[in-house]
């Protein structure tokens, strides 16, 4: 994985999301899930384009679920962006590198 993407706990989450110098895409995910493996190379493409305007953070479900239940996640891959601490878009499944760029886009 790209040591661009930062891997988050439930411990660390305040620190690495909501109190991020950037905005955040947080990536809610799970090593089983197979939609999950398959978006984890266009977080790392995003990771490297949007450096230093973004910062790709994930949270693996299964170890944190105190934060998952927070934000109430029921499917995966979710993912999330975050600006200023406050979540401000999210979107679920699967997703084209194309439209997760747009997504940041009309956020930052």
């Amino acid at each position: 994985m790209s040591n661009l993407i930062v891997n988050t706990t439930d411990a660390n989450f305040e620190k690495d999301v909501v109190n991020a110098d950037l905005p955040v895409l947080l990536d809610f995910w799970a090593a089983w899930c197979g939609p999950c493996k398959a978006i984890a190379p266009i977080l790392e493409e995003i990771a490297d384009e949007y450096q230093g305007k973004v910062q790709v953070v994930k949270l693996d479900v299964d170890d944190n679920p105190e934060t998952a239940s927070r934000f109430g996640i029921r499917s995966i891959p979710t993912l999330m962006v975050f600006k200023g601490g406050e979540k401000v878009d999210t979107v679920m499944g699967l997703q084209p590198k194309a439209d997760l760029a747009a997504l940041l886009d009309k956020n930052l």
